[in-house]
């Protein structure tokens, strides 16, 4: 929620206990990220903003934060909203009191269904909620020339909500062989935001090519998978942002380089966590204790969190318990913990009345399914060779393998074999586009019986379905069609679990804790198949995104990530 920064000679005068301030934390110590001091004494908010630290005040309202520690607001520094499930409204109520104060997110998944109006709906969403919801434009809509999406984003486009206040920059840079290559829509957009914040993907990328993305001015990257990759980020000026989501988890990973020399260098994300993950683990707190327990000093994992990830946005109002900052604050009782049990954002302290009381806009993206109806002979693969590319799982990765197996060919079609984990998987175009419908074959899900299928399709949002049973298959994709999108569990002509997402086929209508109580029967649903991913959804997701290495599947075939090309 935006917020007007009060009169200077106002916030002097609290500041030097001349007048009252608003309200006053007392009782707690400060957990300064910068050197690491425990600092007592009053904290004084005037108008959304610190006045003082480490003073006694007057004020209007004292809250007793006795016995905590108080340590500035979380910042995640790289997210899409829409993987929550939920709209921002609920994403607010959901992980704002976990102490997540400010996060920066890239609307693409609703922009690939309904373009530029996806853009906005989030813009005028950031406005209205508790949270400082930081909007980066989306700059790969679609992602590549391999896919079919439901609209086409240009520079052009981009160019009149660029001066937005809730804009910080453009949005990750997914399509780095455009980079390199320099085409031409991609050069057009980084020109654009020249001098302003530019996020970077670039899975793998090294060396010469590492440095040709870098000097075109992008300035973060998530999407490190080890710690010699992060490493050579570092070393290359990017600031690289620790990803732990409900399918890529790359903390483990990574924990080693954050210290107290690399933490203002690297950040916290989450980039897509589910509200399954966030009700039973946490968000970006969880990310917090992991770091901690693997060894890493609570300065430099809560600097990370905080001014460090505000520092590489540019948000220099915000990341530190400070006089002048932004009212971002976390009481805990635990720093190892992160066990959150008070925060405001702004000054407002994030209670059930203060989410009630806010402005909540219509929601976009109705009716966006489009899909042809499909039956199971959709699903056949021909081919006149045994010889199969197989697109190979590694689970807590969206990075997957290129495998090759031999499947038989019978009566023109090779079927899926669940005695080798080999399941059919299909794409099929549902934004009323073209009507495409792609075949292949994945290893990993355990996949016994039975089809799931999902709207939430990285990042064209097709319809992908994965299955041993042709039939199955065809209803779970059907469905979808009935229900505007979401997840949905079949198996024996029958369906097991459902979760509608009528928002662009991405995104509820409901609460937080009501897609949470309908995700625990859609993932024991998926289990009784035999399913042993432990977010299968999520991971089906994935496979369809093809700027991720090494081998996807997108509406128009199986995509070389490597290469870059469609094999078949």
């Amino acid at each position: 929620m935006r917020q007007e920064r009060p009169e200077l000679e106002e916030l002097i005068a609290v500041a030097r206990g001349e007048a009252p301030a608003d309200t006053l934390l007392r009782g707690g110590e400060v957990f300064d990220v910068v050197t690491g001091a425990w600092i007592a004494g009053d904290v004084a908010i005037f108008q959304g903003i610190i006045a003082g630290i480490g003073a006694d005040y007057e004020a209007h309202e004292i809250v007793d934060v006795s016995g905590l520690t108080l340590v500035p607001g979380f910042v995640d520094t790289h997210l899409h909203v829409e993987s929550s499930l939920v709209t921002p409204f609920e994403f607010d109520r959901c992980v704002g009191p976990r102490g997540v104060t400010t996060a920066i997110c890239d609307p693409h998944e609703i922009a690939n269904v309904i373009g530029i109006a996806g853009l906005q709906y989030f813009l005028d969403a950031s406005e209205r909620l508790l949270m400082d919801l930081r909007v980066n434009l989306s700059s790969c809509v679609p992602s590549t020339e391999m896919e079919t999406a439901g609209a086409r984003i240009e520079a052009e486009d981009l160019a009149p909500l660029k001066s937005h206040p809730q804009v910080s920059g453009l949005a990750e840079v997914m399509n780095y062989p455009g980079v390199v290559h320099r085409d031409a829509g991609i050069m057009a957009k980084l020109k654009l935001f020249e001098g302003q914040h530019i996020d970077g993907h670039a899975p793998l990328l090294s060396g010469l090519d590492l440095n040709a993305y870098v000097s075109a001015g992008v300035r973060t990257e998530h999407e490190a998978t080890s710690a010699e990759e992060a490493r050579e980020k570092l070393q290359k000026g990017l600031r690289v942002l620790i990803r732990e989501g409900s399918v890529s988890k790359d903390l483990e990973a990574l924990a080693e380089l954050l210290d107290d020399f690399t933490s203002p260098y690297m950040c916290l994300c989450t980039d897509d966590r589910n509200p399954l993950d966030i009700a039973e683990e946490g968000h970006l707190d969880y990310m917090i204790r992991r770091l901690i327990e693997r060894g890493c000093s609570a300065r430099a994992v809560y600097r990370a969190a905080s001014l460090s990830a505000a520092e590489a946005f540019g948000l220099k109002d915000r990341g530190q318990i400070a006089p002048g900052k932004r009212a971002d604050i976390v009481a805990v009782k635990s720093l190892e913990a992160c066990d959150v049990q008070a925060v405001w954002a702004g000054g407002v302290l994030l209670t059930d009345q203060a989410f009630a009381m806010r402005e909540v806009i219509e929601p976009v993206g109705r009716n966006s399914v489009k899909a042809p109806k499909v039956t199971g002979e959709a699903f056949r693969t021909a081919g006149n060779r045994e010889s199969t590319s197989v697109i190979g799982i590694i689970e807590g990765k969206i990075i997957t393998e290129h495998l090759h197996e031999d499947i038989p060919i019978v009566d023109g079609d090779k079927r899926p074999d669940v005695a080798r984990d080999l399941v059919k998987i299909g794409v099929i175009e549902r934004h009323g586009k073209n009507g495409n419908i792609a075949t292949g074959f994945v290893r990993g899900f355990g996949l016994k019986r039975g089809a799931i299928a999902s709207t939430v399709c990285h990042d064209h949002h097709n319809i992908a379905v994965v299955g041993v049973d042709y039939d199955d298959m065809a209803l779970a994709a059907n469905r979808l069609g009935e229900i505007e999108g979401g997840f949905v569990v079949v198996e024996a002509g029958r369906v097991l679990a459902e979760l509608p997402l009528p928002l662009g086929g991405l995104m509820s209508l409901e609460s937080y804790e009501d897609v949470h109580e309908k995700l625990v029967p859609l993932r024991a649903a998926a289990a009784s198949l035999d399913v042993s991913l432990r977010e299968p959804f999520l991971q089906l997701a994935f496979l369809a995104l093809p700027v991720i290495p090494a081998l996807k599947i997108t509406d128009r075939g199986l995509v070389d990530v490597m290469k870059f090309e469609i094999i078949g």
